[in-house]
């Protein structure tokens, strides 16, 4: 069967798994194609393309280039691996035959695994072998790591410094008698302890699987050794597998360099034996148990004494944000805001601030309006508590008061509008445009006096600009008060209400009875007080305009005469 697609991505890929890394098997796959010196006759082998017929590249008599022909085993080999599982190359069996090579405890333990495998048999791998966490391979790749493919480049003092920094931490030995010591200031520390507290350094693994691609009956030789794979795994659970798993990419290519040039490819698969149903069984209590723990850890952090209000009471929060205006005359604009609550059943705690100022920004264009946005949040709580119960009357709700003012370069504001809104009466988040105006006065004089030296009409009280809260006639007479439309202000609004009769399941079954059952119903109430507001006007109209017409056009019954 021909392999079409040679895979050319050999970047590494990262993986998190919380599996323990035990668990973990690969499968290799090595195949010897053909010798390379035949892809120089090819056509598919031009410079920059990247699919090849491997149908054309079928492994040949090497007869055909010197030598006779090889046995199947030596041109195709597959072997599963597990994690950290050692396999020995043949210069490695070489190598530690020989009792004098031993140097070190791990050397020693080879050569009796080496003798028990030669006893049994012989090792069953012959090209692929592996290269684990306590090898000196192992630890020479990660300290001298090339910056470049040159065979004779030299590690320079910086890379072998941040090579030692990267190196993981082996030797963790625990503390003499189970005591922690610790000294405050260390006044020669060593290198080793420099590497160990200056630096954040996370526990790795490594492991490399190594092939041994020398000439049929030249195995064992180190300058044929290529790295196939390197896997590295820290304590969090993070795989890095470089290169990537094969999956349904295409296996990767190995040239071999020297008189005889050959052309191998692999490929790596994940193999890991999937979980038993028990297992993840036992998996899933055991998350159950310490998701369970954390949740109550996190509520003995919170606490049972969760703040209700008083029977009757509710609850107001109101975190806002004074979001932008437009459409004022002069640059430089800021806001100053106050919130007026009801004098009938409101309140506010005593360290509340019902008040604020935003801070001086400057105008944008925008389309046709300049535009200062200011982004000024602000948060506010109020009480309501209604003492009768069986009052009809909807409750009157807090006002928002706004005032813009300019500031020019000496320092100088100017009134550039009023405005008021009454608060959303249901929670939830609101954007509100406020329309402003501000008093004028007639005659050029006074707008030459506001552009020269500022200043101009103001409101000695804001609560003016809708109802004052100290008004008690029946009628609010602004006769003479000439004003001027100016911009708009936007807020952004996000309300909470609490209180107990939301808690209350019964509650929404029985009939609006208190103030706070109503509460709910506010806005439909609302809606349709306009609707019937609406309507009386209309019918004012036609009554007036019934009224204009000629008295011989209506009869007697109010109706129209033909």
């Amino acid at each position: 069967m021909a392999e079409t697609v040679w895979s050319t991505d050999t970047g590494e890929a990262v993986y998190r798994s919380r599996d323990p890394v035990r668990n973990l098997r690969l499968r290799v796959h090595l195949q010897r194609i053909t010798s390379s010196n035949f892809l120089h006759y090819q056509p598919a082998a031009e410079l920059g393309k990247d699919l090849i017929d491997l149908a054309t590249f079928r492994p040949q008599p090497t007869a055909i280039f010197g030598g006779g022909h090889r046995p199947e085993e030596d041109e195709e080999e597959e072997i599963v691996i597990g994690w950290q599982e050692k396999l020995f190359s043949q210069f490695e069996v070489d190598l530690y035959q020989n009792e004098t090579a031993c140097q070190s405890p791990l050397d020693y333990q080879y050569r009796q695994e080496i003798l028990k495998l030669e006893n049994s048999g012989g090792k069953k791998n012959r090209r692929i072998f592996t290269y684990t966490d306590s090898d000196r391979y192992t630890n020479l790749e990660e300290h001298c790591q090339r910056m470049t493919t040159a065979a004779s480049e030299v590690p320079s003092f910086l890379v072998e410094r941040m090579a030692n920094v990267r190196r993981r931490r082996q030797d963790r030995r625990g503390m003499e008698g189970g005591i922690l010591k610790s000294r405050i200031v260390t006044w020669e520390p060593s290198e080793e302890f420099v590497r160990n507290n200056h630096v954040i350094n996370t526990p790795l693994q490594t492991m490399h699987i190594m092939a041994d691609l020398g000439p049929y009956k030249k195995l064992g030789y180190k300058k044929y050794e290529h790295v196939l794979c390197t896997l590295k795994v820290d304590s969090n659970g993070v795989i890095t597998v470089k290169p990537d798993f094969t999956g349904l990419k295409g296996p990767y290519r190995i040239e071999t360099e020297g008189e005889k040039q050959e052309l191998w490819k692999y490929t790596i698969d994940n193999v890991s034996p999937h979980a038993q149903p028990e297992e993840e069984e036992r998996e899933r209590r055991v998350f159950k148990d310490l998701y369970g723990r954390h949740k109550e850890y996190l509520s003995s952090l919170v606490g049972t004494d969760f703040e209700m209000t008083v029977p009757g009471a509710l609850r107001l929060f109101v975190n806002g944000e004074v979001v932008s205006a437009q459409g004022y005359e002069y640059d430089n604009l800021y806001v100053h805001f106050f919130v007026e609550l009801p004098t009938a059943h409101w309140s506010s705690p005593a360290f509340q601030q019902l008040s604020g100022v935003t801070q001086t920004c400057t105008t944008k264009s925008l389309a046709m309006d300049k535009v200062a946005h200011f982004s000024y949040p602000f948060t506010f709580e109020a009480f309501f508590l209604h003492e009768d119960e069986s009052s009809d009357a909807l409750p009157e709700w807090p006002v928002l008061y706004c005032e813009v003012l300019s500031l020019d370069f000496w320092q100088r504001y100017r009134v550039e509008g009023y405005g008021a809104v009454v608060l959303p009466a249901t929670p939830g988040s609101h954007t509100l445009t406020v329309s402003t105006w501000r008093p004028v006065e007639l005659g050029t004089v006074a707008e030459l006096r506001r552009f020269f030296i500022g200043g101009s009409l103001e409101l000695e009280d804001l609560s003016y600009v809708r109802i004052p809260g100290s008004f008690k006639g029946e009628r609010l007479s602004r006769f003479g008060l000439r004003t001027e439309t100016t911009g708009t202000v936007t807020f952004r609004l996000h309300c909470l209400q609490q209180s107990r009769a939301f808690m209350e399941s019964s509650s929404l079954q029985k009939r609006m009875r208190s103030v706070l059952d109503r509460l709910e119903g506010f806005s439909q109430q609302s809606s349709i007080h306009n609707v019937l507001e609406a309507f009386r006007r209309a019918r004012r109209r036609m009554q007036e305009a019934r009224e204009s017409l000629p008295q011989d056009l209506v009869s007697p019954s109010g109706t129209l005469v033909s």
